[in-house]
This record gives C-alpha cells, structure tokens and sequence, in this order.
C-alpha cells in the first residue's frame, strides 16, 4: 500500500475507533453539562456514599485479590508436588465464568437457602439460615472468589519470565531468601503487579451483577445509575455515569503512576527458575491435600450450577439436596424455540462482535506497528480506553448516544435493534483483541514477513502465518 492510502486508512481507523469508544462518552458529558443535575448530584448524601462504597470496595478488592492470589502463584510456580500442573489449571477456571453466573453460581451454593447455609441449618436444627449473604461483606467475598485469578495468572507469568541467573547471582553476594523476594522478585514482578491491580481495581468498580444481588441496601454507582435510569430521571444517571468514568480514569493515571519509569532490564541466560521439589514427605502430602482441598472448593460453584440445572422447575423447596434430577430442563430448552433463541441470539451476537473486533484490532496493529502512522499513539489509545471505564459506564453512554436520530451528528437509533447489543459487544472486547494483537505485531521480526513475500505468499497468507508464528491466534 502507497504512503498516502496507509494514512487514509490510518484516519479511517482512527475516526471509527473516536466513533465507537470516545463518541458516546462525550454525548454523555456534554449533555450532562447542559443543566441542574450536577447541582442535585453534589447535594445529595446518597450520591457521595455511592462513590465512596465504589472506591472502597474496589481498593479492597485489590487487596484481598492479591492476598489470595499472589501466594497461590508462587506456590504452583516455585514448588513442585503431586497434581501442581493439574490443579494449577483448575486455580484458574474461576475467570471462565460470565460475572452474572459466577455470583448466581454463589447465591445457590452460600445464600441463605444455598447448599451451605441449609446443610449448617439441619446438622444444628436451627430455625433460621445461619447468616445473610447480603452487604458490602457478600460483595467482597464474590470479588475476592472471582477476581484473585487475576493477579494469579499476572503473578505467575511474571515468575516464569524471571532469570534464575539474577536469583543466583543475589545468593552469591549473601542475600538471604527474603531479602532476594524483596530487592530482586518484587522488582521484576512489579510491572504484572501492577497490571492486576489495574485490572482487578477496573472490574471491581463496573461490577453491578454482585452489588445488584447481594447488595440489599447497600449501593454502589454502578447500582445507583441504573435505579436513577429506572426511575426516570436520566440527567442525573448521566452525571453519575460521567463521575464513575473520571473515577476510573483517574484511578487508572494512578495506578500506571506506581510502575514507575525505571525498568530493571536483566541480561542473562534467559532461563527461568525450575520449581524446586519439597523434600519433607509429611509438607509434600499436606501441601498436595491442601491444593486438591482448595481445587474442589473452587470448582464448587462451577459443580452447583451443573447440580441445580438438572433439577426440575419446583422440585426442590426445603431439602438440602434436590429430590429429584433428571435432564427436563434441557429437553425444554432444545424443543422450545423461544428458550433456545436467547442462547443463540448470544452466540450470533459474540461472534460478530468477536470477529468485527479482531479484524478492527488487525488493521490497527498493521498501522501502529508494521506502518508506524503518526496517529499510532491516538489509535492504541483509543484501543485502550474502554478497558479504562466500567462497563455500565459504556452501556449508559451507548443507550443515550445511540437513542436519537440525528445523522449529522452521527447518532443513529440502535436501541432496541440487534445491533447495540454486538456493538457494546465489539467496544468491550477492543482493549483484548488489541493489546494481544499489538503485543503479536511487536514481537515479530520483520524479516519474516520479507521471506513470505520473497517466497511467493500473498499479504493474507503472510498476515496469518506471521500472527499464527506470534501465537496471537490462540
């Protein structure tokens, strides 16, 4: 492609990318600038104890992620026993699960008529359920449960980059263990640190399934926008919308803040530390015990939600195990036309918004990094950007930007079509596709795509065998 069709295309991208993930958010602003609810926003104590909660539970979210997370990634990277391979895997399926399964998968297995909750009722003949999944506690422990794994798999893939040449050098100049973890480890750990801080941090503070569920009276933004929008008054939903949105990003100029511009650059053999085997037979068993203990209790809600789909509609009322289970619930899904099309309609709808992602992210990383356009730097930033807002901050933004008909101003009415929802869909799934993509570009030599073409391979052909070289396909 000539100089001059790279830059159209670069402009194109880039003023799609602006369109879809910048547009909305300041329709938003701007129409919430336009009146008093800013005024009623910071009148309001209900307002300031929402944004607090967000803030406070989102911090604390941080630290018990960490907490559980980070000793996990070291136990099943440094130290080797029986199954670490197989139960490193399980450790991390809770990520698999969607938001809103995941804390319905905790309501069935620890609420107050869950599995838990009635077993503990019968074995003491108590009368009422023995607690109340509800509050700001309920919500941490749903966070804690399904937002450790990030900072487990961040953790653990920093502790395979590591140069056991540094760990080696440290204990010949005399350092003891601890003191290599924290002048050498840590160090190096900082940048994925930091990383699932900012990523746990983002997802605690758009959470809305957990809160929603198990919040009772307790409100957090996400919450508060959609009850200000449900009762009607959509000004106000805007202006929390914007302040949850300067929240996120202000949070996320912090964060980016603490890793700091000195990169400890290590030159070595390149060779990570090997697990080192635990030699006591007595620690080996308890420690293999304990991981398999800890698989199952992570898999339980996975198990839950695989127990109560086989029970029929109003089988199961005061028993602690359901009386009956059988597989009507799945015949009635797979004859029944209107409760078999959601499940397409969600499977259409992810592989469109999916496939329409990953071609944007493709033409955006050729530019940014093959091309190297002058408006690279504004084309990974708008990349990035959703991945720095909650998601209920999108969709409102989505809802009132994409609600009007007004073509010179390039809204169009798609509320209440099938496309708004693929395309919340594609501007979610953005940062992923992108920084995957643009990490797989990065790390390609640009003498392979030379050979491809000196060996007669069209540019299709070279762009998949040098992604798939990349590992970018997986």
């Amino acid at each position: 492609m000539s100089r001059r069709g790279t830059a159209v295309a670069a402009v194109v991208v880039t003023l799609l990318l602006a369109w879809l993930v910048l547009y909305p958010i300041i329709v938003v602003s701007a129409e919430a600038a336009n009146g008093p609810p800013w005024g009623d926003f910071l009148a309001r104590r209900g307002e300031w104890a929402a944004l607090w909660a967000s803030i406070w539970i989102s911090l604390a979210s941080v630290v018990l992620a960490a907490g559980i997370g980070i000793p996990l990634a070291f136990l099943f990277e440094w130290f080797d026993f029986p199954g670490r391979k197989t139960l490193g895997a399980i450790i991390a399926l809770p990520v698999v699960l969607p938001p809103l399964v995941g804390v319905i998968a905790f309501l069935f297995l620890y609420g107050e008529s869950g599995f838990v909750a009635r077993t503990i009722q019968a074995l003491f003949g108590l009368e009422q359920a023995p607690w109340r999944l509800q509050g700001p506690l309920a919500i941490l422990l749903v966070h804690a449960y399904s937002m450790y794994v990030y900072f487990y798999l961040f953790t653990r893939a920093g502790l395979a980059r590591l140069d056991v040449s540094m760990l080696e050098a440290a204990e010949a100049l005399g350092a003891d263990r601890r003191r290599t973890l924290w002048r050498v480890v840590v160090p190096l750990l900082r940048p994925s640190l930091v990383g699932a801080a900012m990523l746990t941090f983002m997802t605690a503070l758009g959470s809305f399934s957990a809160p929603y569920i198990f919040g009772g009276g307790f409100r957090v933004m996400t919450t508060q926008i959609v009850a200000t929008k449900l009762n009607g008054d959509l000004p106000l939903a805007m202006v929390e919308t914007v302040v949850l949105a300067l929240v996120a990003v202000v949070a996320l100029v912090i964060l980016r803040h603490t890793e700091g511009d000195d990169i400890l650059v290590a030159l070595g053999k390149g060779i990570a530390p090997r697990p080192r085997p635990i030699r006591s037979v007595g620690v080996r068993r308890l420690t293999t015990v304990a991981g398999w203990g800890l698989a199952v209790l992570l898999l339980l809600p996975h198990l839950t939600l695989g127990l109560v789909s086989l029970v029929p509609y109003g089988a199961w009322t005061t028993e602690i195990l359901p009386p009956v289970i059988n597989l009507d619930n799945y015949r009635r899904l797979f004859s029944e036309p209107e409760r078999l099309r959601p499940l397409l309609n969600s499977l259409w709808m992810a592989t469109a918004s999916t496939a329409a992602a990953v071609v944007l992210a493709l033409v955006a990383g050729w530019l940014v990094v093959r091309r190297r356009v002058v408006l690279r730097r504004v084309i990974e930033g708008l990349l990035v950007l959703p991945w720095a807002l909650p998601g209920t901050v999108f969709a409102i933004a989505l809802a009132i930007a994409f609600s009007t008909h007004a073509p010179l101003e390039l809204r169009f009415v798609l509320v209440g079509t099938a496309v708004i929802l693929p395309l919340a869909y594609l501007v979610r799934g953005l940062p992923l596709t992108g920084r995957g993509l643009l990490a797989a570009f990065r790390q390609l030599d640009p003498s392979l795509e030379e050979a491809a073409a000196s060996l007669g391979a069209g540019r299709a052909r070279t762009l998949l065998f040098l992604l798939h070289h990349a590992g970018a396909l997986h």
